[in-house]
């Protein structure tokens, strides 16, 4: 497929998506430039002075949202950098100068692994080491008995990869007891965090204070433009943000991502409890569906699942999949999924088998277990 072919998919698919009356989710960045530009300014006056000057280099309404972010979390101090992969290579590569152990321990399915071409390696010259390969974080035993020394744990919370899944409070604090056992720091993957206190059953800063550092992101169940926060001691921080003008983090002017994390902070965060219970009932509804359906197999993973986002897997090539979804969303205004990808063996996905990632949020709320198992029928009968 050519470059204008994806391209034209792509027009396609926002075009079907937008246009449809029931979707699980609505994703801003789905929309024009003109309704996102739009919505920011009509939003702006309600989490930060209109009259303020734009920030230079920080400050402003970005030094705002640092320290509404630490203050979330628990944590001394917080840095904006542009990207969560920035914000973490520094993070670890500070702990690994504090700890003199350059060696990371995270799972094979973790964001730097799989999305960030080695990075951790070729850029920040660290070296990664996996407790365990199963579709789970490592538990205490496996990161107590690993026979190399590591100076930092990494703990993706959900691990996106493997289905948004999670531990029980618990095995978290039973792993990251192992690690202390082992002199080594704690460094928490929360690009998702945000949506983790349900199943925890704990508020954000009981969760942090678990870590010695922690990274959020604002685009992700947040919506908001692009962006994330380091958090953690205020000496950490402070190197880091020397690191991050080495990596070329230190932007001239972020107050558009900011104001939209501050937004996402107002408006999304408070309504994240509602969507992961509502999740519940939408993975349950779909597992109903497909089993009444003509699919030979399928899995809803986890089930039920344990924050507002899940996979779904299924026996067809992702082509077949993208087409059906598509179909459904343009004749009948349900898109009830949206990508598709063809396993590739990661996560245990066995050969033959796509996977879709379901995301619940506000307009999902509207959905009935009927309307989800419906809609499940509608999609089979593109399928088969």
């Amino acid at each position: 497929m050519t470059a204008t072919d994806e391209q034209e998919q792509r027009r396609r698919r926002l075009t079907a998506w937008r246009g449809s009356r029931r979707v699980l989710a609505r994703v801003g960045a789905d929309g024009t430039l003109g309704e996102r530009l739009a919505a920011l300014a009509a939003g702006a006056a309600s989490v930060h002075d209109p009259e303020d000057w734009t920030d230079v280099y920080g400050g402003g309404v970005v030094a705002d949202l640092e320290r509404r972010v630490a203050g979330l979390l628990g944590m001394e101090s917080a840095a904006f950098f542009p990207t969560g992969t920035m914000a973490q290579q520094v993070a670890l590569r500070c702990w690994a100068g504090r700890t003199g152990d350059a060696t990371v321990a995270l799972h094979p399915l973790s964001h730097p692994e799989l999305h960030e071409g080695g990075a951790l390696g070729a850029v920040s010259g660290l070296r990664t080491v996996h407790p365990t390969s199963a579709p789970r974080l490592p538990n205490a035993e496996e990161v107590r008995e690993f026979p190399e020394p590591f100076g930092t744990l990494m703990l993706e919370l959900p691990l996106r990869d493997a289905g948004f899944v999670l531990p029980s409070w618990e095995e978290l604090t039973e792993v990251v007891e192992a690690a202390r056992e082992r002199d080594a720091v704690v460094h928490l993957d929360g690009a998702r965090l945000w949506e983790c206190g349900p199943h925890f059953g704990r508020e954000l800063p009981e969760i942090a204070a678990l870590a010695d550092s922690v990274y959020v992101s604002f685009y992700k169940s947040l919506d908001g433009l692009s962006g994330a926060v380091l958090a953690g001691p205020s000496t950490l921080v402070e190197e880091a943000r020397v690191w991050r003008h080495r990596y070329g983090g230190q932007v001239f002017q972020q107050y558009p991502a900011a104001l939209s994390a501050l937004l996402g902070l107002e408006r999304e965060l408070p309504r994240l409890p509602s969507y992961v219970a509502h999740a519940k009932v939408v993975a349950g509804a779909l597992a109903e569906g497909f089993a009444a359906s003509a699919v030979p197999w399928f899995r809803v993973r986890p089930e039920p699942p344990h924050t507002h986002q899940f996979q779904v897997w299924l026996p067809y090539g992702a082509e077949v999949l993208d087409e059906a979804s598509v179909r459904q969303a343009e004749e009948t205004g349900v898109a009830l999924f949206r990508r598709w990808f063809a396993g590739a063996g990661g996560a245990g996905l066995p050969p033959g088998v796509s996977v879709t990632e379901v995301t619940v949020a506000g307009a999902g709320l509207e959905w009935s277990a009927e309307d989800v198992r419906a809609a499940v029928a509608g999609f089979v009968g593109y399928v088969v």
